[in-house]
Parts: structure tokens; sequence; C-alpha cells
């Protein structure tokens, strides 16, 4: 193999090691679909969510909630992922605010 040819593999693999490095660096997501209904009977989606931190929903909060990814959620009443009013939505499953409750307004995957 000649130099010119060894030193375009090795720049190939390093460029290739960066990418993935790059790519990785962007954070995990949950695979799958988080669907939602607004107190305002607005139908949402969400496509692969962020794994890390505290998730807001709509502003006016959610009333049903449909988890049809690969991980579990915690839904909350308060936009700050906080308080001691909160549902536990696992993997293939929904989950409804009974009447009079307060809505959901927030969301923490389960990883």
């Amino acid at each position: 193999m000649s130099v010119r040819r060894r030193l375009t593999t090795a720049t190939g693999a390093v460029l290739l090691a960066l990418a993935v490095a790059g790519c990785s660096g962007l954070g995990r997501t949950a695979v799958g679909t988080l669907s939602y209904e607004t107190q305002r009977e607005v139908s949402l989606r969400v496509t692969s969510p962020p794994v890390k931190g505290c998730h807001r929903l709509a502003p006016s909060g959610v009333t049903h909630i449909r988890n049809d990814t690969l991980v579990d959620f915690v839904m909350y009443t308060t936009r700050d992922c906080r308080g001691k009013h909160s549902v536990y939505v696992p993997t293939s499953s929904s989950n409804l605010t009974p009447p009079g409750t307060l809505p959901w307004r927030s969301y923490r995957i389960i990883h």
C-alpha cells in the first residue's frame, strides 16, 4: 500500500471517529412518539424527545397522554417537574387526568 493511500485511509478513519463523537454529543433521545391532547383539545406529537432534563408541555396543560416510546415518563402538574402531584406513565400506555384535577404541564423521562 502506498503512503498516500495509507494517509487517506487514516484521515478517513479520524473523520469518521469525529463524526460519531459529534453525533453522540447531541444527547440521547427516547425512541418513539409521545402524543398528547391539551385542555383546549389540540392534539400534539413529539417524536424522539430528549432523555435528559425537564420538558414543558403546552401552556394550557395536557389532559391525555399516550406513551409510544421505549422509555417511561413522569408527568407533573408544575412547569418545572417538581411537586408531589405526579403520574408515572410506563412505555406503551396512556393516561387521562381525572375531571376536576390539574392538567400536566411538564414531564421527565425515566432512563
